[in-house]
């Protein structure tokens, strides 16, 4: 199963937030597409989403920005994937219609798989995804963002 970009670039931003959580100053929708090279658009709606969901705290206005909603503790992989994907069904049998579709037993194997794959996204939290914080980083253009040690 594939997650949509919309999900997956939702899920980096709500990690680059994890990795400073004691920093002062809110996160701008100019420094996600910087790091990870994405456009401001669809930026703006992933940051859009995500506050209405509760996962971002957002300010509006000149000196606006956003920051984690609620602790990356607190954030499940799993239902934060259930949140922003549209559809997590991997196939679309009426497009073009199956001719199986009445009988066929493939739907509850893939329903099947799709329980055991969000099952395994359940166990986890972001916080649990960004444990390796000095890893990660590294990895980043330096934007002077202080490390926590955890």
């Amino acid at each position: 199963m594939q997650l949509t970009r919309y999900t997956d670039f939702g899920i980096r931003t709500l990690m680059y937030l994890a990795l400073s959580p004691e920093r002062d100053t809110l996160f701008r929708i100019a420094e996600i597409t910087e790091v990870f090279d994405l456009s401001a658009n669809h930026v703006s709606k992933i940051v859009h989403h995500l506050g209405k969901e509760g996962y971002l705290h957002t300010v509006r206005g000149k000196a606006g920005g956003f920051k984690l909603g609620k602790p990356a503790d607190q954030i499940n992989i799993g239902t934060l994937v259930r949140t922003l994907e549209n559809s997590l069904s991997p196939i679309d049998c009426s497009k073009p219609y199956c001719r199986f579709l009445p009988a066929c037993q493939l739907k509850g194997v893939l329903a099947e798989a799709v329980n055991a794959y969000l099952a395994v996204l359940d166990q986890y939290t972001l916080a649990d995804i960004v444990s390796n914080r000095e890893e990660l980083k590294a990895l980043l253009p330096d934007l002077s963002i202080p490390v926590l040690e955890i």
